[in-house]
């Protein structure tokens, strides 16, 4: 398609490719500007129910004008395709924001205030998103946030009349169709609310779960639910409770959970009523930051945050617990028992020598972890941040993906208590950043020869 001409568009890149179709960089000829042109695929084109959803995409998309909010100039067809023209946004996806570690707390809540809003104008217009994902979130260079991809929008007017009333199983039978896809599923599904992952009736609440999951993203750089399986990650989101995001990142302010938890409440009802009262409470929480004013978390919050910290502190969790608190009663009974002092002093060293073989279990592990990944040769250095583990290489080979991902799944497998622990391979970083990375405390390994082409090179 590069090179091409469709209608008065002339087609200059590929930008990415998704379940319905492939999206291209293009210039308009007639206004001479530049486009994205979302082009449904060919073999797509005959079935009545994709290209249905096709245009449903850009009828949706184009009744709503917010700047948070993807324009759609165009929608046409010729020679057998079928395709949309939109406004094309340069920058980077919050999903490649968060990898690279750009998103402090500030930027994450203004992020999250700027889709709050454009979800808010698209509720007022009885349009739900249905697909809210980093993925589908682009910030552009002076840091405007815009929500891409309408592909699962949902109309909720009955005016709107043949998408739902011709046949209501048309678009639920192309529902799961971007799960279809390698590598989407677990991302598609990681942010479905309870009800969409159980195939219940949807609301704009929906929206409102998707979005309190980018936003725990944004903040810790994790998801809050997962499984090992598409349908383990279903189980966790309609079922798990999450982890307070003041758990995973201890720095974060006690009202930042409590917003995230009314927005990943199971019941829709218990969530946040509309987007409008979302955006209310990010923009005093932001305030307050800015001016330094930090308030309690509610009694009922709070306890909840405790009972989260024991399980994610104590080892073993709930059997940690039940076994500290016996090792209590033991103490006790002990202490008022007839038994030599001595002997009592024994019994407490050994204890004590237990805990701290099981608390450092964790540093041991990425202590061997270091030591043999660092017999690659294309190992450059290995650090570690916040949990993360990442793994500096010359080249990245699929064979040590494979080989580091495997390590890190055996390591979280035998990792009693805390944090599991994340890992990232990159090729990709510069030499001013590498100098960083060696003055910075958290680097576990550096190759010699490294250290001495550095050196040589700053002479």
């Amino acid at each position: 398609m590069i090179g091409q001409t469709i209608k008065h568009y002339k087609i200059e890149k590929l930008l990415g490719i998704g379940g319905m179709g492939e999206v291209y960089l293009a210039r308009d000829i007639r206004l001479n500007r530049s486009v994205a042109l979302k082009i449904l695929k060919p073999e797509l084109v005959l079935d009545r129910n994709k290209k249905l959803r096709f245009f449903q995409e850009a009828k949706a998309a184009s009744a709503v004008n917010y700047p948070s909010l993807t324009q759609i100039y165009d929608v046409d067809e010729t020679d057998n395709i079928t395709f949309i023209s939109m406004e094309y946004i340069e920058g980077k996806t919050v999903s490649q924001l968060i990898i690279e570690r750009e998103l402090d707390l500030l930027a994450s809540l203004e992020i999250a205030i700027q889709i709050a809003e454009g979800i808010s104008r698209a509720h007022e217009a009885n349009i739900i998103h249905r697909d809210i994902k980093s993925e589908n979130i682009m910030v552009t260079k002076d840091g405007h946030a815009k929500l891409l991809d309408f592909g699962l929008a949902k109309p909720l007017d009955p005016l709107w009349g043949k998408f739902d009333s011709e046949n209501p199983q048309e678009l639920a039978q192309t529902e799961t169709l971007p799960q279809t896809q390698a590598g989407m599923v677990m991302g598609t599904i990681a942010y479905m609310s309870p009800e969409q992952a159980r195939g219940l009736p949807l609301d704009k609440r929906t929206d409102i779960f998707s979005l309190g999951i980018v936003i725990y993203e944004m903040v810790t750089s994790k998801l809050p639910f997962k499984g090992d399986t598409p349908l383990d990650t279903m189980h966790s989101i309609a079922f798990d409770e999450v982890k307070p995001v003041t758990i995973v990142r201890r720095n974060l302010p006690p009202d930042l959970h409590r917003i995230i938890y009314q927005c990943l409440r199971k019941k829709p009802q218990d969530r946040y009523p509309d987007a409008r009262a979302l955006v209310s409470d990010l923009k005093n929480l932001k305030r307050d930051i800015e001016s330094g004013i930090q308030r309690p978390l509610p009694p009922k919050d709070r306890l909840h945050q405790i009972t989260e910290w024991i399980k994610s502190t104590i080892p073993f969790g709930t059997t940690g617990i039940a076994a500290a608190a016996i090792t209590i009663i033991l103490i006790v009974i002990l202490i008022f028992s007839n038994l030599p002092i001595i002997l009592l002093a024994e019994i407490l060293v050994i204890g004590l020598l237990i805990y701290r073989y099981v608390k450092n279990r964790k540093a041991r592990m990425i202590s061997k972890f270091t030591s043999e990944v660092s017999k690659y040769k294309e190992v450059k250095a290995i650090f570690i941040r916040d949990n993360r583990i990442t793994v500096v290489v010359e080249e990245a080979k699929a064979s040590l993906y494979i080989r580091i991902n495997s390590l890190i799944d055996m390591m979280n497998k035998k990792l009693y208590f805390g944090v599991p622990l994340e890992s990232s391979i990159r090729d990709d970083i510069s030499p001013e950043e590498f100098q960083k990375i060696l003055r910075e405390p958290g680097l576990v390994y550096v190759e010699d020869d490294v250290i001495q082409k550095t050196k040589s090179g700053t002479q």
